[in-house]
């Protein structure tokens, strides 16, 4: 497994992939690796002849209150769990490598990326448009995988994509989550044993709500209001709570089974749990 820590290594190294007439397949991290993170591996594995994996905990995407300094690393594992996985390829930079100190360029989605965690993030996204759009420059993927349970995130990138001519392929992997429910998070480590145990009402309340509009419920704000009221009494606050557009993220008032999503981030204290489901 080749592991590269500058930005010319790894584009060189993909350019030859390319050469060679090989499918070149990226999943972007910032570490703390999950089966949540394998199972984007094996996904792109399925896509790609080779797999580069980078490991970048991006400084651009968190603001100054945010947890970008406590945020977990843990290199010598994840190297670990890419060759186990058979990742050609590992890009870890360093911030320096990636951000020269005067730099004045940005990349930014301006309509997918103000709702939702974009307005309580207002930043964010523009972080993580620039960083990703700085590792397919670099990766020069055929395929890029990203994970579900960062919908919003999929979504502005899908448009990035598409609006700056990326010929790049974006694949939506399911999200994983723990035998109980919870969705697989490197943030969950955060979690007490007792906030672990109430964070279920997150995914539960999900899974009733689609088993509901299994069952023929299309009433948007009765949907949500059940999702705020089981998560608020398991002393989860919700950001939101929003059946929106599965591609456009509009939020609708009738359920379009099908072309529907719920999303939602929920607060205790300090943290912060975001989910999704698609109807």
């Amino acid at each position: 497994m080749n592991i590269f820590t500058s930005p010319e290594e790894l584009h060189a190294w993909s350019i030859e992939q390319k050469r060679l007439g090989r499918l070149v397949g990226l999943v972007p991290t910032m570490g703390c690796l999950h089966e949540g993170h394998l199972s984007l591996i094996r996904e792109a594995r399925r896509h790609a002849d080779v797999v580069v994996v980078s490991i970048f905990v991006n400084p651009t995407q968190f603001a100054p209150n945010e947890d970008y300094a406590a945020y977990p690393r843990t290199e010598a594992e994840d190297l670990r769990l890419c060759e186990a996985e058979g990742v050609a390829a590992v890009f870890l930079p360093t911030p320096e490598l990636m951000y020269p100190p005067d730099a004045s360029t940005w990349v930014e989605e301006t309509r997918l990326s103000k709702g939702y965690c974009g307005a309580q993030r207002p930043i964010h996204f523009r972080g993580v448009c620039t960083v990703v759009a700085k590792l397919f420059n670099l990766a020069a993927p055929d395929v890029a995988v990203f994970g579900q349970k960062d919908f919003q995130q999929v979504a502005v990138i899908r448009r990035m994509v598409r609006d700056l001519n990326f010929p790049i392929q974006i694949i939506r992997a399911p999200i994983v989550r723990e035998p109980d429910g919870l969705a697989r998070s490197s943030r969950n480590r955060y979690l007490s044993p007792e906030a672990r145990a109430t964070a279920l009402s997150l995914s539960r309340s999900l899974a009733e709500a689609k088993a509901e509009v299994d069952a023929g419920e299309r009433d948007a704000a009765k949907l949500e209001g059940e999702i705020r009221a089981k998560t608020s009494a398991a002393g989860w606050i919700p950001d939101y709570v929003t059946v929106a557009d599965a591609d456009t993220l509009v939020p609708l008032q009738t359920v379009r089974p099908g072309a529907s999503v719920i999303l939602l981030a929920c607060r205790n204290g300090t943290l912060r749990l975001i989910d999704n489901v698609l109807l």
